[in-house]
């Protein structure tokens, strides 16, 4: 290292100016031993220089970086440092235990931070800093990594099913044997397609948390390690492509036993409107009453899974039922009796599966809410409804050199359409259909 002679004490405009490749300053009078250096990137240290009264030899310890420490503060800590010199002991040795032991108390901290950072907050993490829209310091709003509608999905998937069964359990003590249980848990009930979701979301909010290091180093993502023996044991976490149709048979049976049924009295509208309509049952549960004009009997759905807004053309018996639906609830056409808010729709496939499970569900081979809409498809084929008229009822959007040149939105053909189909729903369960006729 180079060194100066230099009789003059030390200046703040001298400390200032060093540029790289300087001499290093040393300070003179009762400040002797002080030395400032400039390094290659141009930081200023100071450190003080001594002979170890321990070892005989030449030592320095390093006093702290200018500007943040100042000429006058690196002063005072070297009168500290020459004090314990004076003592026999050396500033050096001591500064190095200090850090050791600094580096176990953090080290500590951190175990103990580990032990508090719930699977809750774990999650509030990945959605507040992650998922959902945020404010800056200064105001600003910072647009999540998803769009509104996911936003919220992801924040019901996460607390509808991790929290309840792992969320007041330390994060880093979570088990890939823990997330598979709760992941089998929903697959039992039927939900498999939930649970692929659950393990995805929950497996990106450990991965997040890890890049933020809220973990150590060795930690293993036990979603990962979960998905891995789930896909081992060749656990299916996707759906397979919906084949089941309701026969006109079938959706006798249904309609008959579904007032009677053990759904609830919203889930029960929510499979009508959902026959009626041939809509999504995502997007059933979410419609509000601005999104209904009774006057022209329509639905405006504003957002769909084609990321497309369509107007529903309602049958008359949608809208009839509709009109006395509007004197019982609020905001929304399908809220929850607790909160008042939309129905989830995970709800219709948990209350089929407790059916399910006590031999309550109708008598039929199994069929799921979303079967219902493909039962509408199939059913407005069966009344010789034109391909293109059933395909819009649906909302599909067209592909190829039809979706380009085609921009008609069928929407009379649609009402038509589907008041013919509401009017063969009613027949199924007449006295009068062939189907209720005793032999």
């Amino acid at each position: 290292m180079a060194t100066a002679k230099n009789n003059k004490s030390l200046s703040s405009r001298t400390v200032e100016v060093m540029k790289s490749g300087d001499k290093d300053k040393a300070d003179t009078g009762e400040n002797a031993g002080l030395r400032v250096t400039c390094g290659a990137t141009g930081v200023k240290t100071f450190f003080y220089r001594y002979t170890s009264p321990v070892t005989a030899k030449l030592a320095q310890v390093k006093i702290g970086n200018y500007p943040e420490v100042s000429l006058a503060e690196a002063r005072l800590r070297l009168q500290e440092l020459k004090q314990i010199r004076r003592q026999g002991r050396c500033p050096r040795t001591e500064a190095i235990e200090q850090e050791k032991q600094e580096k176990v108390q953090e080290k500590e901290a951190a175990e103990q931070a580990a032990q508090s950072f719930t699977v809750e907050d774990l999650i509030e993490l990945y959605l507040t800093h992650y998922i959902e829209d945020r404010k800056s310091p200064n105001g600003k709003i910072l647009p999540g990594a998803r769009k509104p509608k996911g936003q919220s999905e992801t924040r019901r998937t996460l607390y509808g099913d991790a929290i309840p069964k792992l969320g007041g359990m330390s994060a880093d003590a979570i088990t890939r044997k823990a997330v598979v249980d709760m992941i089998m848990a929903i697959v039992q009930r039927g939900a498999n397609v939930q649970a692929g979701n659950v393990l995805r979301e929950f497996s990106s909010a450990y991965e997040f948390a890890i890049g933020l290091g809220y973990f150590s180093d060795e930690f293993a993502n036990p979603a990962l390690l979960a998905k891995s023996s789930l896909r081992q044991a060749r656990v299916r976490l996707t759906s397979q492509r919906g084949k089941r149709v309701l026969s006109d048979i079938e959706l006798a049976t249904l309609l008959k036993w579904l007032p009677g049924s053990d759904y609830t009295a919203t889930q029960k509208n929510v499979l009508r409107f959902t026959l009626w309509t041939g809509c999504r049952t995502g997007e059933v549960c979410n419609a509000t009453w601005r999104d209904i004009d009774l006057e022209k009997q329509t639905f405006h759905i504003r957002e769909s899974k084609t990321e497309v807004e369509r107007y529903v053309q309602l049958p008359r018996q949608a809208v009839e039922f509709l009109t006395t639906l509007r004197l019982t609830t609020g905001d929304y056409l399908f809220p929850s009796q607790k909160t008042r808010l939309p129905i989830q729709q995970k709800q219709l496939t948990e209350q089929a599966w407790r059916m399910r499970q006590s031999d309550r569900m109708v008598d039929l081979p199994a069929w799921t809410p979303h079967d219902l809409r493909r039962s509408v498809r199939t059913g407005l084929s069966r009344l010789q409804c034109p391909n293109e008229v059933a395909e819009a009822v649906l909302g599909h959007s067209r592909k190829g050199i039809e979706g380009t040149y085609d921009l008609h939105l069928y929407e009379a053909e649609c009402k038509q359409w589907l008041q013919k189909w509401a009017d063969h729903l009613d027949s199924l369960v007449s006295d009068k259909s062939p189907l209720n006729q005793v032999a």
